[in-house]
């Protein structure tokens, strides 16, 4: 675990306090972790080119091929 000391705003600390009163937290560094991970799953989460999508949804249409034989069909014998 790191430790770390920290300047941060009066807003910034209320915030935290709600946060970890919200989510019946034990102190304000489950808080700040719970604040990254949220953030984390927000704002960096992976994002689809538009191209991409329509591409694969174009793909999903497409007629299956059934093969017996996997390295045969590909010749990798």
């Amino acid at each position: 675990m790191v430790q770390a000391i920290i300047d941060i705003s009066e807003h910034a600390n209320r915030i935290i306090s709600i946060d970890k009163a919200k989510y019946g937290l034990k102190n304000k560094s489950e808080a700040i972790n719970l604040m990254a991970e949220q953030y984390a799953e927000e704002i960096l989460k992976l994002k689809l080119r538009p191209e991409y999508v329509e591409k694969t949804k174009k793909r999903q249409k497409e007629p299956i091929a059934k093969v017996e034989d996997f390295k045969e069909h590909f010749n990798l014998k």
